[in-house]
């Protein structure tokens, strides 16, 4: 506007609102949520070269045989069988873990997965051993091989349990009621849950293996820093130093003589030679189906088992989204969860048929083992295969490995297990972290999946398998047992339970749902196609609902 001729002067412009800022942004970034972790090296289907691969190969194979003779060493003594049986078990289970690891990587949830034994099935075998306790036999090897034909007929038909959850789909339907704010505790408990193998395992031999953790660390993670040429090197390849190192002190230690005095247990845990397993293992033996002998079916045997097989669902479901993480790819779909859990079914009927002690699901400690190398490929865990068929065919050299001591796996597995635990803590990242509804139910769930399982594992005989339940049907004593000795199974309980209760609608974002629910369909995400297809064409002989 023009006055007088004169234009006047422009209004003041109004002061700059004042923005509150957050609490603490002036002293640090914030990180925003990540859906893939950016420090793997290799992720899914990005492979190292192929002189790495072997190598990452053998140290997966090596991590996982800690279970298998910890399994073989806790079941075998108490079923009668002495070294050599012992030694025909780990073969057996070697065998039939490299055969469910190539299936899962080709035609189950397609991840860089190792299948190993389940500890979740030793109370429902320690049932079995106890049955048979009071029957005479003609020796203790007739008593080790009518248990061993019992327990085969018990993963038989038990393993129906897994076929039907999958393959009808009722699992992967399941699992799209879980969110974030469920998937933290669950996928923390899977890791904290197993604490027993870890720091009371190694404190067995304290000399053992509190140095091989010590030495873990220290060239893991400090010296991989002091040269960039040592970096890939040491991050990759250090576990494998390690234990060699520790390995032959505790010889050195064994020859020296320094445990010629001490207790039998702890001549046990140090000693290089107390396995006795280079010397009753086989030099050449291929497992084969019933080679325990026919299967005896009892229904009283049964029913733990069950329990057992609907643990392992829950277990290798967690242990599944614990890996899809330290992979690079995206949570497992349902369909996918699905057609795993139908295919864990059918190893585990192989297990049954190939006579191995227990039944197998996904191993914690080589998913942890991802996260160590920060290598996710999954051509890797598919070569790891090809050493498990070697060492469980070749007796005299599988055996040299096995004869490790154990407190050097129990040191490997505080590291492993941790970081298994911690990657579940991720998950809350894609939640109101602020929110008091959530703390309230990943609190709960998280506590209550380790307090109750360890409740249940403190009041459980050992020698015979009986728990804190006790009512007049032993079979339903065993289902319970199992079920809520396992921590994952309990958190996963507790969490689904009360997120899906307690104003679930109300805080349908806060819960993390709309980034979850996505990826639990198949076109939810683009990238589903990409992590999960079949190889080859497979897809074409195969039904589509398992797609």
């Amino acid at each position: 506007m023009v006055e007088n001729g004169h234009q006047q002067p422009p209004a003041p412009a109004p002061p700059p609102p004042t923005v509150q800022q957050p609490l603490g942004a002036a002293r640090g970034p914030a990180y925003p949520p990540a859906e893939q972790l950016l420090q793997l090296n290799y992720c899914i289907h990005s492979n190292p070269s192929w002189a790495q691969t072997a190598i990452l190969a053998f140290q997966h194979y090596i991590v996982m045989l800690g279970s298998i003779v910890m399994v073989a060493s806790i079941l075998v003594p108490r079923m009668g069988g002495d070294p050599g049986d012992k030694a025909r078990v780990i073969q057996a289970l070697l065998f039939m873990s490299g055969l469910n690891t190539l299936l899962q990587a080709l035609l189950g949830t397609r991840l860089p997965t190792v299948m190993g034994p389940s500890f979740a099935y030793i109370l429902a075998v320690l049932s079995i051993i106890n049955d048979f306790r009071d029957e005479d036999f003609s020796s203790e090897h007739e008593r080790f091989l009518h248990t061993m034909r019992a327990i085969q007929g018990s993963l038989i038909i038990s393993s129906f349990i897994n076929m039907l959850l999958g393959f009808s789909r009722a699992w992967g339907e399941f699992t799209k009621i879980f969110s974030p704010v469920i998937i933290v505790p669950y996928v923390c408990v899977v890791g904290l849950g197993l604490f027993g193998r870890g720091f009371p395992q190694l404190a067995t031999c304290v000399e053992i293996g509190l140095p091989m953790l010590v030495f873990l660390v220290v060239f893991q993670q400090y010296m991989k820093r002091l040269h960039p040429a040592a970096h890939p090197i040491l991050e990759r390849f250090a576990l494998l130093f390690c234990i060699g190192l520790v390995w032959a002190f505790a010889a050195i230690l064994t020859v020296a003589g320094a445990y010629n005095n001490a207790r039998d247990a702890t001549k046990r845990s140090c000693r290089t030679d107390r396995s006795y397993l280079m010397s009753s293992a086989p030099w050449i033996k291929i497992p084969y189906p019933f080679q325990w002998g026919t299967p005896i079916f009892r229904a009283s045997h049964v029913f733990g088992m069950m329990g057992a097989a609907l643990v392992t669902t829950v277990e290798s479901t967690g242990t599944f989204i614990a890996a899809s993480r330290f992979a690079g790819a995206t949570p497992p779909p349902a369909h996918v969860l699905s057609r795993s859990i139908g295919l864990q079914g059918i190893g585990q009927l192989l297990d049954g048929i190939f006579g191995s002690i227990v039944g197998t699901n996904a191993s914690v400690e080589n998913v942890g083992l991802l996260a160590l190398t920060h290598v996710g490929s999954r051509r890797v865990v598919q070569i790891s295969t090809a050493f498990m068929f070697f060492f469980s065919i070749f007796g005299k050299f599988g055996a040299f490995f096995a004869s490790i001591p154990l407190p050097i796996f129990a040191a490997i597995y505080c590291v492993l297990y941790g970081l298994v635990a911690a990657v579940g803590v991720t998950f809350i990242q894609f939640t109101n972290n602020n929110s008091m509804r959530n703390i309230y139910v990943m609190g709960l769930s998280l506590f209550l999946g380790i307090s109750i399982a360890q409740y249940f594992v403190m009041n459980t005989d050992g020698g015979s398998g009986h728990g804190p339940v006790h009512t007049g049907g032993g079979w339903f004593n065993d289902i319970l047992n199992t079920i809520f000795s396992s921590g994952p199974m309990v958190a996963m309980i507790v969490g689904t339970i009360l997120d899906n209760t307690l104003d679930a609608h109300h805080a349908h974002d806060e819960r993390g749902v709309p980034w979850w629910a996505p990826f639990q369909h198949k076109k939810g995400d683009s990238r589903n196609e990409e992590f999960y297809s079949f190889p080859l064409r497979f897809n074409e002989y195969i039904p589509t609902r398992f797609l």
